[in-house]
């Protein structure tokens, strides 16, 4: 078999303990080298101690450096055959050298979640208190519809952000390929009887997260009377002082902070709680709860993409009013728990067909061995090469000589 290189460059290096965007990008990296590839991955970021230990999975890491011609040389002594970036931010970056470089390579953009879904909502939300379809269009809309024509393939998380796509924003479908979280049914489930507690938990540096925490305390504030022995615990990765302010005995209000295993603390609760009133993509942590066999409480947002009303593991309701009787109920309730965890255990088994990862690199195999005709079928794609990253070239190159002579430009 021909060894075939991956090379991936990413915005942030991976950390799966701290997010689900981590989890995600180990997955590929998996998968990809399951399908024979030799893996390497670059980064401008530099490393936070959180990241995982890439050379344990046997990937090659590379720092890199922004309107640098070294990651020229870089890229002609590496010759990948398939260049994935982890956002589109990366893609707008680096894409215009790669397709330089490297015009016979094929590449994938990760969307992740879609950027520009989480951000208009998310402005909707702070502006009005709710969001609409009209706060789709924004200026990181028109950046990250570039980066998809602009690429060969599109991974795209929920079946909600596809159709968004497909129909709204009329992107071919032929360059966008469905691949949600893979979360497989974990081979130990705690029973009900040994679980404590409720949970949140999630990076505070993701801002639907942050506004989160802040809704939990919120109600929990405002909750008098609830059972003794239910305690909420916030996690996550990154939390700023402002949150340990939070801290409230008397409201048995408890942050945490960055949790070792988010394994470990899903799975020994009672309930997850996650009360999201923006953002895009799956939820990592409602999808592993599910896997763990522990109902959650979630919006329209949080369920999006996944399952929603009666068929969810748990309540979905966007009135937070409403959330202390859904808390109470499936907290004591156990013949209610369980019925919820079994739910829980149909959406997952419903959204993550391993046959969609067998999919995806048929689909890798197909687009590289019909790579010209796959690009003519979205000349659009190739409109936007030619004009829009030729003025990303200039600029970079202009910023490259500023470093090398900061004296030159100030003249």
């Amino acid at each position: 078999m021909q060894e075939k290189t991956l090379l991936i460059i990413g915005k942030v290096w991976p950390e799966p303990n701290s997010s689900a965007a981590g989890r995600r990008m180990m997955q590929l990296i998996e998968l990809f080298q399951t399908n024979g590839y030799t893996i390497h991955f670059a980064s401008t970021s530099g490393f936070t101690g959180n990241e995982v230990d890439l050379s344990k999975w046997k990937v090659q890491t590379h720092s890199i450096k922004l309107n640098d011609d070294t990651f020229d040389d870089f890229l002609k002594n590496l010759t990948p055959d398939v260049v994935l970036y982890d956002r589109f931010m990366s893609e707008e970056q680096f894409g215009w050298r790669v397709r330089r470089m490297l015009p016979q390579a094929l590449t994938i953009l990760d969307s992740e979640d879609l950027h520009f879904l989480r951000k208009g909502r998310q402005e909707g939300v702070k502006q009005r208190g709710t969001f609409d379809a009209s706060d789709y269009y924004n200026d990181t809309t028109k950046r990250e519809l570039a980066s998809i024509l602009r690429t060969d393939l599109t991974l795209v998380i929920s079946k909600f952000e596809l159709d968004l796509l497909i129909n709204t924003f009329q992107v071919n479908s032929a360059k966008l390929c469905y691949l949600p979280i893979v979360e497989q049914k974990a081979q130990k489930i705690i029973p009900y009887e040994e679980r404590t507690d409720a949970v949140f938990i999630g990076n505070f540096m993701h801002e639907p997260n942050w506004d989160a925490v802040l809704q939990l305390k919120k109600i929990w504030k405002g909750w008098e009377n609830k059972p003794k022995d239910l305690h909420l615990k916030i996690f996550g990765a990154y939390p700023p002082q402002k949150a340990y302010q939070l801290n409230s005995e008397r409201e048995q209000f408890h942050v945490v902070g960055k949790a070792v295993s988010s394994a470990e603390v899903i799975g020994n609760a009672k309930l997850l709680l996650a009360p999201l009133r923006f953002g895009a993509g799956l939820k990592g942590k409602l999808l592993e709860a599910m896997s763990l066999g522990t109902p959650s409480i979630t919006t329209s947002v949080g369920a999006e993409g996944i399952a929603a009303g009666e068929l969810w593991g748990g309540v979905v309701d966007d009135e937070f009013e409403n959330w202390p009787k859904h808390v109470s109920s499936l907290f004591e309730d156990e013949k209610r728990w369980r019925s919820a965890q079994l739910k829980g255990f149909k959406n997952l088994e419903q959204l993550c067909d391993p046959e969609l990862l067998e999919h995806f690199m048929d689909r890798v195999v197909q687009v590289q061995k019909e790579l010209k005709p796959h690009r003519h079928t979205n000349y659009l794609g190739e409109v936007l090469h030619h004009h829009t990253l030729k003025s990303t070239e200039y600029m970079s190159r202009w910023i490259e000589e500023k470093n090398k002579n900061p004296d030159s430009t100030s003249k």
